[in-house]
């Protein structure tokens, strides 16, 4: 039977000087995904809507990630699985072709909900730690509830495509849009509408992300490389274009983490040149 590691130094011919023990969260499951998500309908500002309404065509702009709403709640009759609910708020700016030549940008809302299921364990403990507060008495907090800990990390998507349709001559079934955080509402120069119910854009995003479930751990712990999810979340998109040029894009690896390794200065003037500022 193998020696128990225990913390301190470690004369291992792989390179590792020290075992360490550390409190962290660890990540119990993970996933990442490639949306296509198609026909998000878009909700303009007030001054957007002024030119949407004499626009006749728009084309597709660019689009901001403002912040990811995440609620966890655990899986009915699966011990130890959970549901990570996400409502993706998008800024998306597009340009909008009136009788002139040169378009006009217009900016508004986009919304995408997402499921996934992961696995994040079961805990009892009831925790207990203390809060320093400078100048002021520590105060004691009470974990609420043992659910684990989920983490959404996404890029800026990318505008694959955007359409103005006429409701008059195409359906448009989807419902508004009920509720709008406050801060999400800053993003913008102007109030959003719910726009024209005669003319409304939809647009066709593409979004890489990753997902994990993750709970306080104490580990003991070397270090030897980036954790990357290998498996896809379930609920992916489906087959149709103008998804299928999405699908042929590498995942980018190194958005999402930075290099391990810096250049160091060799002499004195590479360091003087990298430590001044301007």
């Amino acid at each position: 039977m193998p020696e128990r590691v225990m913390p301190g130094p470690v004369d291992d011919h792989c390179g590792f000087r020290e075992s360490v023990c550390i409190h962290t969260r660890k990540i119990y499951d993970s996933c990442r995904d490639k949306d296509c998500v198609e026909d998000l309908r878009f909700y303009p500002t007030m001054a957007s809507q002024e030119v949407i309404s004499r626009a006749l065509t728009v084309k597709g702009g660019s689009a901001e990630l403002c912040h990811v709403y995440v609620d966890v709640e655990p899986v009915v009759f699966n011990r130890g699985f959970y549901t990570v609910d996400m409502r993706f708020f998008y800024r998306v700016t597009l340009q909008a072709y009136l009788s002139c030549p040169r378009p006009v940008e217009v900016e508004g809302l986009c919304v995408f909900d997402k499921r996934a299921i992961l696995f994040g364990s079961e805990g009892n403990a009831k925790i207990f730690s203390s809060e320093m507060r400078a100048g002021e008495p520590d105060r004691q907090m009470m974990e609420k509830s043992n659910l684990p800990v989920a983490v959404v990390e996404a890029v800026d998507p990318i505008v694959l495509s955007a359409k103005l349709l006429d409701c008059c001559e195409n359906r448009c079934c989807d419902c508004d849009l009920c509720e709008i955080p406050t801060f999400v509402s800053k993003f913008f120069n102007s109030d959003l509408t719910t726009g024209d119910d005669s003319r409304r854009i939809y647009v066709t995003l593409g979004q890489f992300s990753l997902v994990r479930l993750e709970r306080d751990s104490q580990l003991l712990i070397p270090v030897y490389d980036y954790c990357m999810p290998e498996k896809e979340c379930c609920g992916g998109s489906g087959d149709d274009d103008p998804c299928g040029l999405f699908r042929n894009i590498a995942f980018p690896v190194s958005e999402f983490f930075p290099p391990a390794t810096v250049h160091k200065p060799e002499s004195y003037e590479e360091a003087k040149h990298c430590c001044c500022t301007k």
